[in-house]
């Protein structure tokens, strides 16, 4: 069987290598013997590399020996048995991509644990690299002028760098248009783009992070209201009402969180057998196994529970302001670096926060709930609210003048208002004579 697995993993790898000269063509511009030669090196980097990922999966140890060594190999590849391109451009992006491969190749060895463990430790000590990776990036995309900035996204993909304009979702907002006879309700049609499915499988999954409906719900009816007040800044954010309210709230994002409180629901109650895979003895049992190697090893339910302390209180509104901060910054990011909303790089990044945003709710509900035990914020969380900051001041770099446009006198009432009430609850709460302890656990 493990024979199988190793040609399927070779033969996976040699397309791999084809797979990726065709989709970052354009990343790498330099001459065909050239190119065959990076992806030749990078072809035997990967065969190795599968393998190490298949012993891995199959095996609880680190491997970091058989890792040192093949990694080893193939820089004495590199080195010894290929001619170095003379193009300093095409040399510097294979360094750049050569080093970041080093570092995800010491990282998924050697990084520390985070609280998930299916389906491999490696997995998460991979994607909290990529977070390091990601936030290095942030880093110096924020140290560059406004102008180097864009243009350095054109060594990512040369159709960037463009300014481009910004889709209005507003205008008609007649839900059946008796003008129109051939369609009179066209304008539904025009709103049923892709944000729809991704509405609702984005709502599905922050529903199986977050863990509970109420925060959930907030969440997204906080997110309305943003895009209401900041439609004046962004042409994107301007939408019918029944667009906010329907379609997004209602249908959307509603039926994201009932099925993700669903798959909670079911996940809370599955029974948890921590059999190893080759004691089953029927082939359906093993399959069913591995099946469930992408499921949680055990359950924590999260109980926010905001009105029992200060802190806590404090906390879960630091949680839902860092959540719509993210949000934003998804539409403010792609305005002030010139991406299409459908570029690869918008939903690289949704795919990854996919995978970092669960680790790093985890960690910041056992930091809460458990202070004594978890004396520090854990390191995915801290690096997804570093990333999170940084995403923002680069929006304030790259366009100032967007970011202060004057918001309009009346949605500056009702935010003053709303923070006002926040406060005065919170100061009732605090005065009721010990009622709302400052210490977390004390009630």
């Amino acid at each position: 069987m493990y024979s199988e697995l190793k040609l399927l993993c070779v033969n996976v790898a040699k397309h791999s290598a084809l797979v990726v000269s065709d989709c970052i063509s354009g990343f790498f511009p330099s001459p065909p013997v050239a190119c065959f030669e990076f992806f030749s090196s990078l072809q035997m980097l990967l065969i190795p590399l599968s393998l190490a990922l298949l012993s891995l999966f199959l095996c609880r140890r680190a491997h970091t020996v058989t890792v040192l060594f093949i990694l080893t190999c193939a820089l004495v590849y590199v080195t010894l048995l290929e001619e170095t391109p003379q193009d300093t451009a095409y040399n510097t992006k294979r360094g750049i991509v050569a080093s970041i491969l080093v570092f995800l190749c010491f990282g998924v060895t050697q990084a520390k644990d985070g609280p998930f463990t299916r389906p491999h430790p490696a997995y998460w000590r991979f994607w909290l690299c990529v977070t390091v990776v990601y936030e290095l990036f942030l880093i110096f995309i924020l140290f560059q002028t406004v102008h180097d900035g864009r243009q350095f996204m054109k060594y990512i993909d040369p159709k960037l760098g463009v300014a481009l304009p910004e889709r209005d979702y507003g205008g008609n907002c007649l839900m059946y248009d008796p003008g129109n006879t051939t369609d009179p309700f066209h304008n539904i049609w025009d709103k049923m783009d892709g944000f729809v499915p991704a509405h609702f499988l984005g709502w599905y999954i922050k529903t199986l992070m977050i863990r509970d409906w109420w925060m959930c719900m907030i969440i997204s009816v906080m997110f309305e209201f943003l895009e209401y007040s900041l439609e004046h800044q962004l042409p994107n954010f301007s939408e019918c009402w029944w667009d906010h309210w329907i379609m997004d709230v209602l249908l959307c994002n509603g039926l994201g969180i009932y099925c993700g409180m669903k798959t909670l629901a079911w996940l809370s109650m599955k029974p948890y057998q921590w059999q190893g895979l080759w004691n089953i003895p029927t082939y359906k049992g093993k399959i069913k196994r591995i099946a469930f190697q992408f499921t949680p090893y055990s359950w924590v339910k999260f109980e926010w529970k905001p009105a029992s302390t200060v802190q806590r209180w404090l906390a879960v509104l630091g949680i839902i302001f860092m959540f719509l901060l993210a949000e934003l910054n998804t539409f403010y990011l792609k305005f002030v670096l010139w991406m299409p909303p459908e570029h690869y790089l918008v939903l690289l990044r949704l795919v990854f926060f996919v995978n970092v945003g669960g680790v790093a709710m985890r960690e910041i509900y056992d930091f809460m709930d458990d202070p004594k035990f978890h004396k520090k914020l854990g390191q995915q969380a801290w690096l997804v609210a570093a990333i999170t900051v940084t995403e923002f001041l680069i929006v304030v770099k790259y366009d100032p003048n967007t970011i202060m446009l004057p918001i309009p006198f009346f949605i500056m009432q009702c935010w003053f208002l709303g923070i006002v009430l926040i406060f005065t609850w919170t100061v009732w709460r605090r005065g009721k004579g010990g009622v709302w302890g400052w210490e977390l656990g004390q009630s």
